[in-house]
């Protein structure tokens, strides 16, 4: 799949986090945070591809396994500071909203729109494009 990102175009993206490591309420309390540790060639080409200003859904992985919330992206590609080989790349995001209720993955495996979703395809990848008309579903299943 090619690149979300188009001529200035604020693009989508879903990044996952396990609660019991950094949740949503950790992002809310902290204000911004490094978005680190991503050991994976295609999810670190996706946070080279982002822009400031995009938006994602932040996903609690592992438990739960629910879109809950939206951050944006508020630095862009950076040395990754817990890599000592320099291969890795981190990004900055900061809170937008929780979302009114959470999307769980089987919810998003149930809408039969949403099966192209690379959550769903590429379920290991921990950072995924959102395609707009995605992204637009998701926010209607949250309310």
């Amino acid at each position: 799949m090619s690149s979300p990102t188009t001529g200035g175009k604020v693009s989508k993206w879903l990044l996952k986090s396990e609660p019991d490591v950094y949740s949503w309420d950790d992002l809310v309390k902290d204000g911004e945070t490094v978005w680190n540790g991503v050991r994976n060639a295609q999810a670190s080409n996706n946070l080279k591809a982002m822009a400031v200003g995009d938006e994602a859904l932040f996903y609690h992985s592992n438990m739960g396994k629910e879109a809950v919330a939206i951050c944006r992206i508020s630095k862009t590609a950076y040395p990754d500071p817990t890599d000592d080989s320099g291969r890795w790349v981190a990004v900055m995001v900061e809170p937008v909203r929780k979302l009114a209720r959470p999307v769980t993955l089987a919810d998003m495996k149930a809408e039969p729109a949403l099966a192209q979703l690379q959550l769903i395809r590429q379920s290991r990848l921990s950072v995924v494009p959102v395609r707009p008309e995605e992204w637009d579903i998701i926010l209607r299943m949250a309310g």
